[in-house]
């Protein structure tokens, strides 16, 4: 008798700042792996500890796989800080990943760090909605654009600018690079990758939003970094 294949372990997703948790709808729709799209603290002074926490107590009993996009890789950093034994695996959507005692402004490239931190100090976390056309909006339909800048809804300042703590990533790790971001370009993300580390590394040609421009490419390479994980 064969012995049956193991189940993967669930996915616990982590999405970008500002950002509905139904951009994940027709990734998850296609996968094999259970999955649940965690939602962040909506107070003004959380901090990047208490996302963290937040998180956990949304994501599968025992251990799990992160997906985290974007500045969810920050949240995902804290969270192998806090509980690294829940985290099998750890694959990263044009995610920042800073190093241990820098923040997700620390990890930005000069001037944008600055520029980036000025602005939030004087109008808040959330862009105009002509950045967030132009920059998250890149690739998308119309009606995506539409309902995203309706739903944004603005992070604590806490999260940018909170310090990860120190972590050890977990051994199964990977990044996906999206080569036509406006929001993180490649020469960030390439930064992120090699701090993430890991053998998996994949590209797509996909704006900074690959869920919603091409879901189902970014399904097939979520459904491979898992197998190769078994």
């Amino acid at each position: 008798m064969v012995a049956p294949r193991p189940q993967p372990s669930p996915i616990l997703f982590l999405g970008g700042a500002g950002l509905p948790e139904w951009i994940w709808e027709d990734v998850r729709a296609e996968l094999t792996a259970k999955s649940v799209v965690a939602s962040y603290p909506r107070t003004s002074g959380a901090t990047l500890r208490h996302y963290a926490e937040a998180v956990l107590e949304q994501a599968p009993d025992r251990s799990f796989t992160i997906v985290a996009h974007s500045v969810g890789g920050v949240v995902a950093s804290e969270i192998v800080a806090v509980a690294p034994d829940r985290v099998d695996a750890l694959l990263g959507v044009a995610a920042s990943f800073p190093t241990p005692g820098t923040s997700f402004l620390g990890a930005l490239p000069i001037p944008e760090r600055y520029i980036v931190g000025l602005v939030m100090r004087l109008s808040g976390t959330r862009p105009p909605a002509s950045m967030i056309r132009s920059g998250l909006g890149t690739g998308l339909a119309a009606a995506d654009i539409d309902r995203i800048v309706a739903e944004f809804d603005p992070e604590s300042q806490r999260l940018y600018r909170d310090r990860v703590s120190p972590r050890a990533f977990p051994t199964h790790r990977g990044y996906v690079r999206t080569t036509q971001d406006r929001e993180f370009l490649p020469a960030a993300q390439e930064k992120y990758r090699a701090e993430l580390g890991g053998t998996f590394h994949r590209e797509l040609p996909a704006g900074h939003l690959p869920m919603l421009q091409d879901p189902a490419a970014l399904t097939d390479i979520i459904e491979e970094f898992i197998a190769e994980d078994g």
